[in-house]
């Protein structure tokens, strides 16, 4: 491995291997020597890539899922909705299959007191990488309860995936597909209820007129 490569660039280059390491060692220094070493690049240095050890590992892995989901599924535009969020989530689960034990190890480190609140984060960006690469440009409230759905989602069907042994996860791909029926049922609910309230008085606009009177 080049020895021109920043801090980012190892980090980026070493962290699949990490997470290979890590289905057997852990997320620890034993998996990132071995990442280091077959990536011929100095531990030493390695080590510096990930100054908060353990956390940074997986955030950079989960970073990592995230763009391989995004390429594999290059035609997203041309389908439904619902149809990308499922085949974004599938493509994200086909990414990290390969270290399925590593997801589970990591997954049990986040869940320490000390790293929840940096799970959370991880696990609200892979929503939101999620709905990005759907093509969701929502910059209002819809932003916030659509990932804050697909997370729900999302981590529900990590937990059938992780003891998934039906073929080629089918199990996982049927509970995926039920509860995004769900979300799109909710989606519709809500839409139509918009659409019947948007000619109601809106308190809010009321309270502004008072504070704002129009001149």
């Amino acid at each position: 491995m080049s020895e021109d490569l920043t801090l980012d660039e190892l980090r980026d280059a070493l962290a699949p291997e990490i997470a290979a390491n890590a289905a057997f060692d852990g997320w620890g220094a034993e998996a990132l020597t071995m990442a280091a070493v077959a990536a011929e690049a100095d531990p030493g240095v390695a080590k510096l890539a990930f100054p908060g050890g353990a956390v940074d590992m997986i955030d950079a892995w989960f970073a990592h899922i995230d763009r391989a989901m995004a390429a594999a599924v290059p035609d997203v535009a041309t389908l439904k909705v619902r149809e990308r969020i499922a085949a974004l989530v599938e493509a994200r689960l086909a990414a990290v299959a390969p270290d399925r034990e590593a997801l589970r190890r990591a997954l049990a480190v986040l869940a320490l007191p000390q790293n929840v609140a940096r799970g959370a984060r991880l696990g609200w960006r892979t929503a939101d990488a999620i709905w990005r690469a759907a093509g969701d440009t929502a910059t209002d409230y819809n932003h916030y309860t659509k990932r804050g759905i697909l997370l729900g989602v999302y981590a529900a069907t990590i937990s059938v995936f992780l003891d998934d042994e039906s073929e080629d996860h089918a199990d996982t791909s049927a509970f995926l597909q039920r509860r995004i029926d769900g979300i799109m049922r909710f989606e519709k609910a809500k839409a139509g209820w918009a659409k019947r309230t948007e000619t109601l008085p809106s308190l809010s606009r009321f309270l502004g007129r008072l504070r704002y009177p129009a001149v």
